[in-house]
């Protein structure tokens, strides 16, 4: 597992840039499938007004539609809070809810975003529940969830600090990760430091293919020939 942190100054490059900005400069490292790396529709930003989220991962898996198999309290798991904090920050909590009909009961609420938050962490991703929503978007704690519930039912962590699936996406502990109104999605590592020098090209393209189209002497021609930059 590599946790090596990136500058802050790359971490707030990315904070700036749209998620759907960066996943086009992803593509043009071939580092991955086009259809990989990123949520579903099943994940949703219950926040859209709050800043982009940008962490490093720290991984869980829940239930919540049966008690815990030993006597640990809903909030009470000490060894879930040390593992956190051999994360980076900023830290992003990813949690898959395991039960199968996932967000039965809210993982989530004010008191545990409170106690995340003391540990460094900007939000959580999960694809179960989440809820407490008016205290939490005061508290500025973004989350991205498949759905919200009004209690936490028996939502306990079983097991943490491995690889988690989220709305069809796998992400590992350490794993940088972007969110905002779009979705969320892992950044590959090799390439997060040059993904902005490339999203700077694309937009600049991008820019270029717009102005023809807005131009009076727009042509068909121009047109493709605007696009086969683009796409070079």
């Amino acid at each position: 597992m590599n946790t090596e942190p990136f500058s802050p100054e790359v971490l707030s490059q990315l904070r700036e840039l749209s998620t759907c900005i960066v996943a086009s400069a992803i593509e043009t490292f071939n580092v991955r499938l086009r259809n990989i790396g990123f949520t579903n529709s099943s994940i949703r930003c219950i926040f859209p007004e709050l800043p982009r989220l940008v962490g490093y991962a720290a991984t869980a898996r829940i239930r919540s539609a049966d008690p815990p198999m030993e006597g640990h309290s809903y909030y009470a798991r000490p060894e879930w809070w040390q593992y956190i904090q051999t994360i980076p920050e900023p830290r992003v909590v990813v949690v898959q809810d395991v039960d199968n009909s996932p967000g039965l009961g809210a993982f989530v609420g004010e008191v545990h975003a409170h106690i995340l938050m003391a540990l460094g962490c900007h939000g959580i991703v999960t694809n179960g529940a989440v809820r407490d929503l008016r205290a939490l978007r005061a508290a500025g704690f973004q989350m991205f969830a498949g759905n919200v519930s009004v209690s936490h039912a028996y939502a306990h962590v079983f097991d943490f600090g491995g690889t988690v699936e989220v709305g069809g996406m796998n992400v590992k502990p350490g794993d940088l990760m972007q969110g905002d109104i779009h979705g969320v999605q892992t950044i590959p590592r090799e390439i997060a430091a040059r993904v902005p020098s490339a999203v700077n090209t694309i937009l600049q393209k991008r820019q270029a293919l717009v102005e023809i189209c807005r131009s009076n002497e727009f042509t068909l021609g121009k047109l493709h020939d605007a696009v086969k930059r683009l796409e070079s």
